[in-house]
């Protein structure tokens, strides 16, 4: 091979687009080179047969991401090889006619290739490879044919490279085209099943399909992270279906660390994957990182993908038993409070009934005994501890407390009342009742 023909194959190390073939030539010798470079192409493009085959082999020898595609369907790729050959060959003979029919084969290999997973470093190195053979197999012809016209030749070998980077440049385009494409539907593939799975409305029998997906185990332990939706920040780029950024930050490490996220029209809620002790969440709820004011709430533990629909009521009732205030609330240590906010109806009526008679009071004659009542119960009964927290003496809060049983008919003591008192205290804290 000329020392020319060597170095332009070196010299090859990325797609750079330019125009195809020219037309028109300013010279007696591009024209003779012309007529060189035709000779020798319209001999391959007798026997392309027998170019595709040697490609097809070569691609098996050295391109490893083409040797499993060739070894499953050799006769699809040498398809693909040889329809390739034809209209890049047929450009360099009558380049108006091919132009743009070559253009549409290698944006569809570039499509197909992308579809199938081949890096596109391969796809382009197998342009490049075939861009070698063409130009060696026309070199080798035009030297059999009459030696002396390689000179010739020469004069058009920028051109033939050219129009192999041009190609490359195509392929590589049209690649990263159906990459975004295929991206988008992966990423809106697994949106819509994430939803289906936090809905409770995934069929069984797509549950291994999920599972793969997500790269979650089918039957694996779950809980659900719910998290109140704030108002977004502008450019947040945040749209339907999707998360910008986690509403909260989960620690690394910490468990439900590798989370889901999807969002809903009153919160975000993440899928938590579960592989640690039952202590776990607890751990969790400790360690999340919570900004001022955000509200947050961590369902029980469910076991399967199937589960995820309850999983993430349970993670509803948790954020509902959350302050107005925020905070972080685990549905395990709070399961009175989520009792009251999964009846409201029936909450607001236990309220009434227990607290209805301290309404008839002066608003701020009232509030001192709810609060004492608070504190008492927050203090497991202990009027010490209660008083320690008002910052009052220890009589004042049983005279208070006794003033609430005289105006109620309840009676602190009896297990039964307590247990009334206390949901009720939750009724008016949780639902505002």
């Amino acid at each position: 091979m000329p020392q020319v023909v060597r170095s332009r194959i070196g010299a090859l190390h990325g797609p750079s687009p330019v125009p195809p073939l020219p037309h028109r030539f300013r010279s007696l010798a591009d024209r003779e080179s012309v007529e060189v470079l035709h000779r020798a192409a319209r001999v391959l493009v007798a026997s392309l047969p027998a170019l595709t085959d040697r490609l097809v082999e070569a691609l098996h020898a050295q391109e490893p991401a083409y040797r499993a595609a060739i070894d499953s369907d050799r006769a699809e790729v040498w398809q693909e090889v040889h329809h390739s050959l034809r209209h890049n060959v047929g450009s360099l003979i009558q380049p108006r006619e091919f132009r743009e029919s070559a253009h549409r084969t290698s944006r569809w290999i570039g499509e197909i290739r992308a579809e199938q997973g081949v890096p596109l470093d391969a796809v382009l190195h197998a342009f490049r490879m075939g861009g070698a053979m063409v130009w060696q197999d026309l070199v080798d012809e035009t030297a059999r044919r009459d030696p002396d016209d390689i000179r010739l030749l020469v004069h058009v070998a920028a051109d033939v490279w050219n129009f192999v980077d041009e190609h490359c440049g195509v392929v590589a385009d049209a690649y990263r085209q159906a990459e975004r494409r295929l991206s988008w539907r992966r990423e809106n593939r697994q949106r819509l099943m994430v939803a289906a799975l936090l809905d409770g409305t995934a069929r069984i029998a797509d549950l291994a399909e999920a599972a793969e997906m997500l790269g979650l185990p089918e039957q694996g332990r779950y809980a659900v992270l719910a998290v109140a939706a704030g108002p977004r920040e502008p450019g947040s780029g945040a749209g339907p279906g999707a998360v910008a950024r986690p509403p909260v930050e989960l620690p690394a490490g910490a468990p439900g660390a590798t989370a889901l996220w999807h969002p809903g029209p009153d919160a975000e809620f993440a899928i938590l994957p579960l592989t640690g002790p039952p202590g776990e969440l607890s751990e969790l709820a400790a360690a999340l990182d919570v900004p001022a004011g955000t509200r947050a709430g961590i369902g029980s533990a469910v076991e399967g993908l199937a589960a995820l629909g309850d999983a993430r009521r349970l993670a509803e009732t948790a954020l509902r038993a959350c302050p107005a205030s925020g905070g972080t609330v685990l549905l395990d240590e709070h399961l009175p409070d989520a009792l009251v906010v999964s009846s409201p109806a029936l909450a607001g009526a236990l309220a009434d009934r227990v607290l209805g008679p301290l309404d008839r009071l002066d608003p701020a004659d009232r509030d001192v005994i709810v609060e004492t009542l608070t504190a008492w119960l927050d203090a497991d009964g202990s009027a010490q501890r209660a008083g320690a927290r008002l910052y009052c003496h220890r009589n004042t809060v049983l005279n208070r407390l006794r003033r609430f049983e005289q105006l109620t008919g309840r009676c602190l003591t009896r297990p039964r009342d307590a247990v009334e008192v206390s949901l009720a205290l939750a009724a008016r804290r949780l639902l505002g009742t």
